[in-house]
C-alpha cells in the first residue's frame, strides 16, 4: 500500500489521539492549579501554628543512627552502565544499596516509594537475608544516590534501564522483585519488558500504570485519593510547600492516624527526612511524577510473572476496587492477591509480620 495512503488512513486517529492529549493536559494543569491552592493554604497554616520551625526545612547535616544501622547490612554503591543516545547526566549514574545475605540464596531485591527510601525495607532485610541475598536500593534521585535535576532524567524507560542494571551489576541474571508505592509501579512495568529477569515479583500497595488510568477514568473519586499527582506536575512550587514549615506536609503523611505508619519514632520519621532536607533533595523524587502522564494514553497489557499482590483495605491512597482490576489482567493462576483488612498503606511497616507469612508461603517452592 502507497505510503500516502497509509498515512491519509492514519490521519483521523492521529488527531484524535491529540486531541484527546491537548483536553488530558488541560484538565492536568487545571487540576495542579486547585490542588496548589489547597496544598498552599495547608502549607502557611503550619507555618502560621508553628513559627518557631521558619519557613522552610533545616537541613540536616548528619544521618541518624538507624540509617547506619549495621544489622540492616552492609552500604555500598552501584555504578549504572552508560546508555547510548541518553542525557549525560541521566545515564551512568551511581546509586546506594545496603545489602546483606550473599551467598545464603537468590537474589531479592527492594524498591521503595515515596516519600521513603531503602529504610522503609528495615524489616524485611532482618526477615529474608538467611535464606537470600537481600538489597534494597535507593533509587536514582534519592540520596545518597545521585539525583540529576532534569525531568527527562527520570522517564520510566530510565528508571527500568536502572533496575536492569542493578539486576545485573550485582552478578545476577534474574531475581525476586519486591516493591511498594513508586517503586511497584516501576516493577508492574520492569516484569512485563524484562520477564525473564524477575523470577518472582511480591508487589505492595499500587497498580499498574495502565490500571491506575483506566480504573480512575472510570472512578472519579480515585483522582481525589491522588490528588498530589496533580500538584507535583508543577514546577519549584511542590519543593517548596512540601519543605514548609520544616517539612510538616511530609511528616503529617508519614505519622497521620489514617495515611501514615503507626508507632513510626522520631528517629525513624528523621531516617526519612534527611535525604529531603538536602540541598534540591526533593527535586528528583517528584520528578517522577512529572513525568507520570508523558505516554498517557496507555494500552491495557497483560501480566504474566507470578506475583504475590498486598493491599491494604484502608489504604487512603489507592481504592481497594483496583486490586479486582489489576487480577483481569492477569494470566490466569500467575496472580496470588491478599486485602488486609486493618491495613492502610504503609505495609511493610505496619503489618510486617502478616507482610513476611505471604511472601514464605509464596517463595517457598524456591527454597525446597
Amino acid at each position: 500500500m502507497p505510503e500516502l495512503v497509509v498515512t491519509a488512513l492514519l490521519a483521523p486517529s492521529r488527531v484524535s489521539l491529540k486531541l484527546l492529549r491537548f483536553f488530558m493536559w488541560i484538565f492536568v494543569y487545571s487540576a495542579a492549579i486547585v490542588t496548589a491552592a489547597v496544598y498552599g493554604c495547608i502549607a502557611l497554616t503550619h507555618v502560621l501554628c508553628r513559627p518557631r520551625r521558619g519557613y522552610y526545612g533545616r537541613p540536616r547535616c548528619a544521618a541518624p543512627a538507624c540509617l547506619v544501622d549495621p544489622t540492616l547490612g552492609e552500604h555500598g554503591f552501584l555504578n549504572l552502565r552508560a546508555l547510548d543516545g541518553a542525557l549525560p547526566q541521566s545515564s551512568g549514574l551511581r546509586l546506594h544499596f545496603v545489602s546483606a545475605g550473599r551467598g545464603n540464596g537468590p537474589l531479592m531485591l527492594f524498591l521503595h516509594g515515596f516519600p521513603q527510601n531503602w529504610f522503609s525495607w528495615r524489616y524485611q532485610l532482618r526477615e529474608f537475608q538467611s535464606r537470600f541475598h537481600v538489597v534494597a536500593v535507593n533509587l536514582r534521585g534519592y540520596v545518597p544516590s545521585e539525583a540529576p535535576k532534569d525531568v527527562e532524567c527520570y522517564t520510566i524507560d530510565l528508571l527500568m534501564a536502572d533496575i536492569q542494571d542493578i539486576i545485573l551489576g550485582l552478578g545476577y541474571s534474574k531475581c525476586i522483585l519486591v516493591a511498594h508505592d513508586w517503586g511497584a509501579l516501576l516493577a508492574w512495568n520492569f516484569s512485563i519488558y524484562f520477564p525473564s529477569l524477575v523470577e518472582r515479583m511480591v508487589v505492595v500497595s499500587a497498580p499498574p500504570m495502565s490500571v491506575f488510568q483506566d480504573y480512575s477514568i472510570h472512578h472519579i473519586s480515585q483522582f481525589f485519593r491522588s490528588n498530589y499527582v496533580f500538584l507535583f506536575q508543577l514546577p519549584r512550587l511542590p519543593e517548596k510547600l512540601l519543605s514548609m514549615s520544616d517539612f510538616q506536609i511530609l511528616k503529617s503523611s508519614l505519622t497521620g492516624r489514617k495515611t501514615g505508619i503507626p508507632h513510626l519514632t522520631p528517629y525513624e520519621l528523621e531516617a526519612f527526612l534527611y535525604g529531603f532536607s538536602q540541598p534540591c533533595g526533593l527535586t528528583g523524587p517528584i520528578n517522577y511524577y512529572r513525568n507520570i502522564f508523558r505516554n498517557v494514553p496507555l494500552e491495557p497489557q497483560e501480566l504474566a510473572v507470578p506475583t504475590l499482590l498486598l493491599w491494604g483495605e484502608k489504604d487512603p491512597y489507592f481504592q481497594v476496587g483496583m486490586v479486582r482490576a489489576i487480577e483481569s489482567r492477569f494470566v490466569p493462576g500467575r496472580l496470588e492477591a491478599h486485602i488486609l483488612p486493618d491495613a492502610g498503606h504503609y505495609i511493610p511497616q505496619s503489618h510486617s509480620q502478616e507482610m513476611h507469612q505471604y511472601m514464605w508461603a509464596f517463595l517457598q517452592d524456591l527454597l525446597d
